[in-house]
């Protein structure tokens, strides 16, 4: 397994037409149809990032339903691991619909979320480390580790001062 890998190695995408059985009753689609969405292309690209088929969803870290979308749209779903630390790996997805009108995607919604690399007993394994090339990749990996530090803040897994990213946010 290599040491390192770049966010381009874990890029995933999906396309989908929102059908009628995966709508509300305004017509649009179902936030759970989306996050399911979601979970399973950001898999992908933690799979395809960490070498190994087996990850399990360890959290939903934020997701941000910004624009409803409604029954007939084309959705596309864009994943790539963010940062990957021992065993774990942060996972962007970006969701857009498509315009037809206007011929572009406008993106819709975000989340984030951790998987784990295990093995066949379901033991964490260690992963490759995330090289950020664009700009776009470097504030995202910068910013996972401020999320995760967090998440262990208030899990009280990770003492508040022992938080160095955080604080940084704070105590120039």
């Amino acid at each position: 397994m290599s040491t390192a890998k770049t966010a381009k190695e874990s890029f995933s995408v999906m396309t989908n037409l929102v059908l009628p059985s995966e709508t509300n009753n305004l017509g649009n689609m179902f936030g759970g149809e989306l996050l399911a969405s979601m979970d399973r292309i950001s898999s992908i690209s933690a799979k395809m990032h960490g070498g190994s088929f087996l990850v399990v969803t360890a959290s939903v870290n934020h997701v941000a339903f910004n624009i409803p979308i409604p029954m007939g749209s084309t959705v596309k779903l864009e994943s790539k691991v963010t940062r990957a630390f021992n065993s774990s790996m942060e996972v962007y997805v970006d969701v857009f619909v498509y315009d037809y009108e206007n011929s572009y995607y406008n993106q819709t919604n975000t989340g984030i979320y951790t998987f784990v690399a295990v093995d066949k007993e379901n033991k964490p394994v260690k992963v490759p480390e995330l090289i950020p090339e664009t700009e776009q990749e470097i504030e995202r990996y910068e910013g996972a580790l401020r999320r995760k530090q967090l998440s262990l803040v208030l899990s009280g897994r990770m003492k508040p001062e022992d938080a160095t990213e955080l604080k940084s946010l704070f105590i120039k």
